[in-house]
């Protein structure tokens, strides 16, 4: 999956609330990919990064997959094209959410 372009589905977009954690705000957009079913059964989740503005979908380049240890599904983190991110920036912007879990980037 790692370079391939990808069109987000964005349901929580810069700003908004978690829906069942209230005191958790996105900073980033965060989406799905449609058509791709995580193993949860639902569409695959995706941070974006890259762009400061709350959007409702998007089109980029998955730079990195967020592995989890501790849970199901893996994240994957998409970028504009020719973007380039450490792995340190990109857990900046994830920990938010990443913080309860452990994890590793593979890019």
């Amino acid at each position: 999956m790692l370079g391939k372009i990808v069109r987000v589905i964005v349901d929580r977009p810069i700003g908004s609330r978690h829906p069942n954690y209230e005191d958790l705000v996105y900073p980033v957009n965060y989406g799905y990919v449609e058509g791709i079913i995580a193993p949860d059964g639902e569409e695959q989740d995706v941070y974006i990064l890259g762009i400061d503005r709350p959007i409702k979908e998007y089109v980029g380049k998955a730079v990195a997959i967020v592995h989890r240890f501790d849970d199901i599904e893996d994240k994957w983190v998409v970028a504009p094209e020719g973007a380039h991110y450490t792995r340190e920036e990109i857990i900046d912007q994830i920990e938010f959410q990443e913080k309860f879990f452990k994890y590793e980037i593979i890019m």
